[in-house]
């Protein structure tokens, strides 16, 4: 039996399309209905949320983003402008296949998605960015440009004794040296959130790099998403907010997603190692897995996370098209 490709629309159809993004192991929040029509809005683009079925039984979900910028139309996943770290698909029911039955189920279920693709939005250039998925060669049967891009992932596990005692020796020295009562480390409000995101801009306009991640977009997720998808941890010296990390959170996976810039304030405390051991620890405790320091890809970031003893892992960005690739790719540059 074929997989067969169905439109779902995130505006009527988001407690089904939740009820799958919820039952895949390889999703994130940024896939829930309420974060794709988001980041529709923020980034002027057109939602095409695609789910594959064999039967009555889902397959995978493959939320996709049209954009379209003079004669140039292009296809992303993630949304371009969004600052999304992952998306493109992810699969459901097939874990328990032999391995000759699960190559066939993803070779169709992709293969139909980007057959839609290119009949509805015929895009002049694609691009999308995996999450946890591994299987990507139907893409590269189907002439697409595979290139591994690399992150840190620290496993939770043990005590917290023990995932301390994995740091470096001057992460760990920065934590057990702090004295408690000069520093505040909690979980903060939207107001927090549009925070972090603006320490983060500050950073990158006093590098003279673009960010057009917007304050308000996060907000706004923070804000519609469920409670605890969306996690902004602050730092604050005698009540003032001196720095922050947001981060994104699924079952088993804590994302830090923005934030951790090296703050202004001359303190004497190492704000930023403070507040990846708590996001860590409090993960820790609630029983998440791992935390994915989210990209290991530029030499003078590495360095810091390192300290925290990750392992790499490899997710993909994936390609195809030429024309107005300067222009499209312009529009979809991110950090990582």
């Amino acid at each position: 039996m074929s997989v067969e490709i169905r439109t779902l629309d995130p505006r009527t159809d988001d407690n089904e399309w939740n009820r799958y993004v919820e039952r895949s192991d390889g999703s994130n929040p940024f896939f829930r209905a309420e974060a794709l029509r988001l980041q529709a809005e923020y980034t002027g683009t057109t939602p095409h949320l695609l789910a594959g079925f064999k039967g009555q039984e889902p397959v995978g979900i493959f939320p996709v983003f049209e954009y379209t910028k003079g004669p140039v139309t292009g296809a992303f996943s993630p949304a371009p402008h969004s600052w999304t770290s992952y998306l493109g698909p992810a699969l459901l029911n097939v874990d328990k296949l032999k391995q000759r039955k699960a190559d066939r189920r993803i070779k169709r279920f992709l293969e139909g998605c980007l057959e839609w693709i290119d009949a509805e939005i015929s895009p002049l250039y694609s691009k999308f960015v995996t999450a946890e998925f591994d299987d990507i060669r139907p893409f590269v049967w189907n002439e697409y440009d595979v290139k591994p891009c690399h992150t840190y992932v620290v496993d939770l596990e043990g005590t917290e004794e023990e995932l301390l005692g994995r740091f470096s020796s001057d992460a760990r020295s920065n934590i057990r040296n702090a004295d408690d009562d000069s520093y505040a480390i909690e979980e903060g409000d939207s107001d927090d959130v549009e925070r972090i995101v603006e320490k983060v801009r500050e950073r990158y306009e006093n590098q003279g790099q673009p960010f057009r991640l917007q304050p308000d977009f996060a907000r706004s997720l923070h804000e519609q998403l469920p409670d605890g998808a969306i996690r902004p941890y602050v730092c604050r010296v005698d009540d003032q907010f001196l720095g922050g990390i947001l981060v994104v959170e699924s079952d088993r996976t804590r994302y830090r997603w923005q934030g951790g810039v090296k703050p202004d304030a001359d303190v004497d405390i190492a704000i930023n190692d403070l507040l990846d051991w708590h996001v860590m620890r409090d993960g820790l405790r609630e029983g998440i897995e791992e935390y994915d320091l989210v990209g290991a890809g530029v030499p003078s970031i590495n360095r810091y996370k390192a300290k925290f003893n990750p392992r790499l892992e490899t997710h993909y960005e994936i390609t195809s098209g030429s024309f107005g690739v300067d222009l499209l790719v312009d529009q979809y540059q991110k950090h990582r």
